[in-house]
């Protein structure tokens, strides 16, 4: 699981969610002062990646990824996508 591909889904995401996406990048973060999700449509966009990519994230974890920025969330959501892959294959 790479983070570009992980990127290409959430950008996808939030585009189906109707939100504006030109100009966003790596920098931009999730929450205010960035792309502007709302705590609902943070919950919606973790859910979706959930089930994309067969990845959980705890309620606690929610403010806190309103907080991370789009590279940063890309990055988090493919290092436990490679945990979980990597965790099912016995060697």
């Amino acid at each position: 699981m790479n983070a570009a591909e992980v990127r290409e889904f959430v950008l996808e995401t939030l585009r189906t969610m109707n939100y504006d996406i030109e100009g966003v990048d790596d920098d931009s973060t999730l929450g205010p002062a960035g792309v502007d999700l709302e705590s609902l449509a943070m919950a919606e966009l973790a859910v979706r990646v959930e089930d994309r990519f067969d990845v959980r994230f705890a309620e606690e974890e929610s403010e806190e990824l309103a907080l991370m920025t789009v590279g940063e969330f890309t990055r988090t959501v493919a290092e436990r996508a490679g945990n979980v892959a990597g965790a099912g294959q016995s060697g």
